[in-house]
């Protein structure tokens, strides 16, 4: 399909979430292509968060964690988040990071396999997978005498056997975009015998997720993506209720204690997913993701979870067909999957020489992608904010800098901390 620039303006036009874009604080001049990695910030996030800290911190003090609801939060706001990915009320907790509850849950699997069916040794994942999953995956199977096993995406169907204690992957992957049919993998996994323990971190708000009728068993994921609670926002942890109450994770601290004000020198778990708590919750930034949240809710009228999705399938679209349209010849190539049901909602792009140069070429001109070694240009598309007519000026900046060999400058070669 040919795009035009006007025919990008008419699909914007006639966007029934366009009025979504007016809930964000988005800098003028800039086309953001990394909600995927950082949310904007709503507009609703700076009041709320002064207010928590004028009025119930500074006048409310300590007792706002009961005046102020404080208290409840980590369960409230993980409530609002488990409406987004099928769980049921009191399944899901805002906690963490990603990677301390991934620590958590993936514990829990363990002890459940070593106690169920001990002979299983493997962990089986992705060797593609987020780094920090195979790291925390690691660090486990050494210190509980499991193997982790990375596999190719192909693999892992057959590899999948009677040595399999977990398959944990990551439902939609970081560096490409392409996404898993979770409930057929779980479905194969416990025909293996194996649970199955999923981080949500790329599709979580993006895509259609539902935990419970796929039949998983723990998922992670977190809250500054497509949440848009904030750097660092608290992360959330989602356990299947088969599950909640046969093991205590390994992080037992007082928040996740049966009666944390009792103040009891011994350790006895909270009843469900409570128990996957653990130390004082991040008041200011529970509050901050609990006000993100409200920008995402106010898609429900409009259409929800389907809506965000078709909404992202057609920004992909257009900005795979723009890119093959306006920038053939500059060596550039998709590892975004084609097949609707195999994307997220990022558009993944390689190319052999100066990516890495070439996303910063585009941040310079305002177009803020970000990239992933050792290849990858990475464009997240989120429907919340992004239009039809943004995809098409972030691909006409992505010609001329291709065109014009601009990337080549000293200072878009100097490598940042951050990429």
């Amino acid at each position: 399909m040919t795009h035009t620039l006007q025919d990008c303006r008419a699909r914007d036009a006639a966007d029934p979430l366009r009025p979504l874009r007016d809930l964000f604080v988005l800098p003028e001049g800039v086309v953001y292509l990394d909600g995927n990695s950082l949310g904007p910030l709503p507009k609703a996030v700076a009041a709320r968060v002064a207010r928590a800290v004028e009025h119930e911190w500074g006048q409310g003090l300590i007792r706002s964690w009961n005046t102020a609801g404080w208290y409840e939060l980590p369960r409230r706001v993980g409530d609002r988040i488990g409406g987004w990915i099928g769980a049921a009320p009191g399944e899901t907790v805002a906690t963490d990071t990603t990677s301390i509850n991934l620590y958590k849950v993936l514990a829990a699997a363990l002890s459940i396999a070593a106690q169920d069916q001990p002979a299983r040794k493997v962990v089986l994942s992705e060797r593609s997978n987020f780094p920090t999953d195979l790291y925390i995956a690691q660090a486990l199977c050494e210190d509980r005498g499991f193997q982790l096993r990375l596999l190719e995406t192909a693999e892992i169907e057959a590899a999948l056997a009677a040595d399999t204690a977990v398959l944990m992957l990551t439902h939609v992957n970081y560096r490409t975009g392409a996404m898993h049919d979770m409930a057929r993998l779980t479905a194969l996994a416990h025909q293996h015998g194996a649970l199955a323990v999923w981080d949500l971190a790329h599709s979580a708000g993006a895509v259609p997720v539902d935990l419970n009728a796929a039949d998983a068993d723990f998922a992670v994921g977190c809250g500054y993506k497509y949440f848009n609670g904030g750097p660092g926002s608290p992360a959330f942890a989602w356990v299947h209720p088969r599950h909640a109450d046969r093991f205590r994770q390994p992080l037992a601290g007082w928040w996740s204690h049966a009666a944390p004000f009792e103040f009891t020198p011994d350790y006895r778990p909270a009843s469900g997913i409570a128990r996957y708590l653990c130390g004082t919750q991040p008041v200011l930034s529970m509050v901050a993701l609990d006000a993100g949240l409200d920008a995402i809710d106010a898609s429900r009228p409009l259409g929800g979870i389907q809506a965000l999705r078709r909404k992202s399938l057609a920004l992909t679209d257009c900005f795979i067909e723009l890119v093959e349209q306006r920038c053939a010849g500059h060596g550039l190539s998709l590892v975004t999957p084609r097949e609707h049901a195999l994307r997220g909602s990022q558009v993944c792009l390689a190319r052999a020489e100066g990516a890495y140069a070439i996303v910063q070429a585009l941040i310079a001109r305002g177009v803020i992608g970000d990239f992933r070694a050792p290849d990858i240009l990475r464009f997240g598309c989120t429907p919340l904010y992004l239009g039809f007519e943004d995809v098409w000026n972030a691909v006409e900046h992505l010609r001329q800098v291709l065109d014009s060999g601009e990337w080549r400058r000293p200072e878009y070669n100097r490598a940042n901390a951050v990429t």
